[in-house]
């Protein structure tokens, strides 16, 4: 199951400018969120741990980002 819904992956394309947004465009949207939401969390934790921290904070996700 997603942790975003399908709403919020038409909601965000829509704000871009488009009126209308296909469900599979959605979807699509949100798989492709999820994937890069995991890949910086896995390296934030990667980060908090280089410190050891065992808590990821905002800091570890700006850093995974650079």
């Amino acid at each position: 199951m997603s942790e975003f819904s399908i709403s919020a992956g038409k909601r965000i394309i829509k704000k871009q400018g488009n009126k209308r947004v296909s469900k599979d465009a959605s979807k699509e949207l949100i798989e492709i969120l999820e994937r890069f939401a995991g890949d910086v969390a896995e390296e934030a934790i990667a980060v908090a741990q280089e410190e050891d921290y065992e808590t990821v904070k905002q800091e570890h996700l700006k850093r995974a980002l650079t």
